[in-house]
């Protein structure tokens, strides 16, 4: 490259546009949805309260149970 070009390259600078809020906001609405129902699974599912029967969603969020300080038995 000679020093026009990387002059030029140089020069030309992008600015960063404007992302709008409301773009965002269906997906943070959407990872907020998830993290509520992974606290479920993980802190209430198979406790008091039970969606599914028997006890394999339990047994297979156990060690994370405790690990996050829920108690389950």
């Amino acid at each position: 490259m000679n020093d026009e070009a990387l002059l030029n390259r140089s020069q030309t600078h992008n600015p960063a546009q404007a992302f709008p809020l409301a773009h965002l906001m269906p997906w943070a609405a959407l990872a907020v949805l998830l993290a509520m129902l992974a606290i479920y699974f993980v802190g209430a599912e198979q406790g008091a309260t039970s969606l599914l029967a028997g006890n394999n969603v339990h047994e297979f969020v156990h060690d994370g149970r405790h690990a996050l300080g829920f108690p389950c038995h």
